[in-house]
């Protein structure tokens, strides 16, 4: 699942970064409205997070600019605002739910949540390599209709290798997308949970979907 953080506080956007990639999120982050106008109407995202009081382009002008782009992401305010005129005037504009400022950590990944259920199965996006289906907003894995149970990143593996269906994807890449692009612990870390994933998604059904290519990468297709 792809999250879009803007939020000009560089502390407080980190924070909440490793806390969604520990989550098994994908989170791009833009530090100023400008920054997150633009990646919000040019990338996909499954949720924007986005702060009220940012220099440059408020939270409320940048909701306002998502929405007349056409963009229909389910967005989330973030504000150290407290007041039901401001919750109303977000609401009003576009904004799908609001958190102020501090907020629980517990609570924000409910919301996030909350907000993917709320779309229509027909707005909702299905990955899907052979009998393997995977739907981010519900956070489930199935195969062949089994449903599969995932650690936070484990899915998160699995669903890059299944929006890259039939790619050789390198360390690098998976390190940089599923864990952090500052990543220093153990070399091995891919490889090891390429393993945990082997286990739940192959072996028990007899399949060799999840493949290694020595010293490229690893590869998922049917």
């Amino acid at each position: 699942m792809r999250v879009l953080l803007v939020e000009d506080e560089a502390g407080l956007a980190e924070t909440v970064r490793r806390g969604l990639e520990h989550e098994g999120f994908h989170v791009e982050i833009a530090g100023n409205g400008v920054d997150g106008l633009w990646m919000a109407t040019e990338f996909d995202f499954d949720v924007i997070v986005l702060d009220i009081m940012m220099p440059g382009l408020s939270g409320y002008e940048v909701l306002r600019g998502i929405r007349a782009g056409d963009v229909s992401t389910p967005v989330l305010m973030l504000t150290a605002k407290n007041g039901a005129l401001d919750e109303a005037d977000a609401l009003d504009m576009g904004a799908d739910n609001y958190l102020t400022k501090p907020f629980s950590f517990v609570v924000l990944i409910a919301r996030i949540r909350a907000l993917m259920r709320r779309q229509s199965p027909q707005q909702r996006e299905i990955l899907t390599v052979g009998d393997l289906a995977l739907d981010p907003s519900q956070r489930s894995v199935r195969r062949g209709g089994v449903e599969l149970s995932l650690t936070p990143r484990e899915f998160g593996l699995l669903e890059f290798l299944m929006r890259n269906p039939g790619t050789v994807v390198s360390k690098s890449e998976i390190l940089r997308n599923v864990w952090d692009s500052h990543y220093d612990g153990p070399d091995n870390v891919v490889a090891v949970y390429i393993r945990y994933l082997r286990s739940k998604i192959d072996i028990p059904f007899d399949r060799t979907t999840l493949k290694t290519h020595r010293g490229v990468g690893y590869q998922l297709a049917d």
